[in-house]
């Protein structure tokens, strides 16, 4: 309360919110190495993606699905780049 503006505005003056799509693949197996397995896919599509994008690959915990999050500069961007790893996947 030092500066008398609630953290919510402090939040989005310090952060820039960016797009991000999730899609959830369903798989029949476990894949608990998917992101290793995609190594070269997940880094050129983050070098397309620059510096301000990020992609996140991971098994889910609780169910049978691989979870693909993608963050881009733009909706278009991110929903290509989640489409295009979640197609690897498949």
């Amino acid at each position: 309360y030092r500066s008398g503006r609630q953290l919510s505005q402090l939040a989005a003056a310090a952060m820039t919110q960016l797009p991000q799509v999730l899609v959830n693949i369903p798989v029949t197996a476990r894949r608990p190495d998917i992101a290793a397995e995609l190594a070269a896919e997940i880094a050129a599509a983050q070098a397309e993606l620059g510096e301000t994008g990020r992609i996140l690959i991971r098994p889910s915990g609780t169910e049978s699905l691989v979870r693909v999050m993608v963050e881009a500069a733009t909706a278009q961007q991110a929903r290509a780049t989640a489409d295009h790893l979640a197609a690897l996947i498949r």
